[in-house]
């Protein structure tokens, strides 16, 4: 998208049902679980608690300040999970795109308080070397959107204790691309366990992978390396 249509809100609302329509044939949810929202000029976009995305379309969207005051009237009631995408994008300015998401092998390793550490080079998707987890909080509270920006930092992926997943990325698409390639990561993770705890890379050896993705610009484009 060219950066004059980045705020574009016809265009923004289009993307995001785009976006959320695909999110459960991918697995990562389930039902009318999770949530997503993107930067505009005046705070944020992000979908509606309880419509099922196959339903959703661009005018349920709810247009909010970063504070949570509506900027439109007569608008859908929020997710209840606002604030966390608020506060993330308020924290991480260079981030256009917050997804929430509950996907099964990620969520499994958070229910264990366990984030995913650096058995497989693919880690460094989530920008570090291992994917935290963020500390139970209930649903919805500003102690969670904390927890959450705490995990986050220096990283574009997080697991949440009991709860699911949060990615980040310059659009959406890289939001659900990171979101697709830490759950495929869990999966792995979750049968490497099967035969006890896997070796895991080196910091020296992450430190190479995290400079071969910088030379392939990974970490702008969030594409997979080929």
């Amino acid at each position: 998208m060219a950066v004059a249509d980045r705020f574009d809100d016809q265009v923004l609302r289009q993307q995001l049902v785009t976006v959320a329509r695909r999110i459960n044939g991918t697995g990562l949810n389930q039902g009318t679980s999770g949530n997503l929202s993107v930067r505009i000029d005046e705070g944020i976009l992000v979908t509606p608690s309880s419509l099922p995305y196959e339903q959703m379309e661009v005018g349920d969207l709810v247009a909010m300040d970063l504070s949570g005051q509506p900027l439109k009237e007569k608008q859908r009631r929020p997710s209840s999970e606002w604030r966390l995408h608020a506060d993330v994008l308020s924290c991480r300015p260079e981030a256009m795109a917050v997804l929430h998401c509950h996907p099964i092998h990620a969520t499994a390793l958070a229910c264990h308080d366990r984030g995913i550490p650096a058995f497989h080079y693919m880690v460094a998707v989530a920008g570090g070397d291992e994917i935290r987890c963020a500390p139970y909080a209930t649903f919805g509270t500003k102690e969670l959107s904390d927890n959450v920006v705490n995990a986050l930092a220096q990283r574009n992926a997080c697991l949440l204790a009991r709860h699911g997943m949060v990615t980040l990325g310059k659009d959406l698409e890289s939001a659900l691309r990171v979101a697709v390639e830490v759950e495929t990561l869990a999966r792995m993770y979750l049968q490497a366990l099967q035969l006890g705890e896997p070796p895991l890379l080196s910091t020296h050896q992450m430190q190479a992978v995290h400079a071969q993705f910088r030379g392939l610009h990974y970490g702008q484009a969030n594409q997979s390396p080929s």
